[in-house]
């Protein structure tokens, strides 16, 4: 569950797995930043299917960006802006 009092994960648009030609439903979220970029309370937020999460947990966790993993049910999603705009 993430504490609403420590830093809130930025909201996603796609619930789809962030692995390089993985078009799977993501399963979870890895939390992660880069203190050369961003700043210490910014968690940006990887998408991981079942089959990708460790993998992409290692990669965030070998360059020590990785924040935490959380299911995506305690994600923000973003609406997404209607293609056609007001009517």
């Amino acid at each position: 569950m993430v504490d609403l009092l420590s830093p809130r994960p930025d909201a996603v648009e796609e619930l789809l797995c962030s692995a390089r030609g993985c078009r799977d439903e993501a399963a979870w979220g890895l939390l992660w930043n880069n203190p050369r970029l961003h700043t210490p309370e910014r968690r940006k937020v990887w998408l991981a299917c079942d089959a990708h999460r460790e993998h992409l947990e290692q990669f965030l966790g070998a360059r020590s960006f990785l924040r935490g993993t959380v299911p995506v049910s305690e994600l923000e999603v973003a609406e997404r802006p209607s293609a056609g705009g007001p009517a």
